[in-house]
């Protein structure tokens, strides 16, 4: 798509977003123990994970429409994250989401990749 960003722009990006994450866990999981706490935590492990398994799908498999509907969850999943985040923290959450604007951005690259390349 026109709209693709270079290559190099990729790292720098990754590396802010995953600083900005790491601090929002940190937050996150200093907070005392309870259900609120571990259901956040579980969810941000979910996210994470879905996370590392887009990309193997959208470049090591070239699984390009799976992608699109596997970046659809993790969209859901960072969503949620944020969600219960922000019971727990405030700063947390507002962290969160340039990753969530960032994936917004992939989500919609993604889809474009995939629809013009039928």
């Amino acid at each position: 798509p026109s709209f693709n960003p270079p290559n190099w722009l990729f790292m720098p990006v990754w590396t802010v977003l995953y600083i900005l994450m790491g601090i929002a866990l940190y937050l996150v999981w200093r907070k005392p123990p309870g259900v609120q706490r571990k259901t956040a935590l579980t969810l941000f492990f979910i996210q994470l994970g879905l996370n590392f398994l887009w990309s193997f799908i959208f470049f090591s498999f070239h699984q390009i429409g799976i992608a699109f509907v596997e970046i659809g969850l993790l969209w859901l999943a960072i969503l949620v994250t944020t969600g219960l985040f922000v019971r727990l923290s405030a700063t947390a959450a507002w962290l969160l989401v340039p990753y969530l604007l960032w994936v917004s951005f992939a989500a919609v690259l993604n889809g474009a990749i995939y629809f013009l390349n039928r």
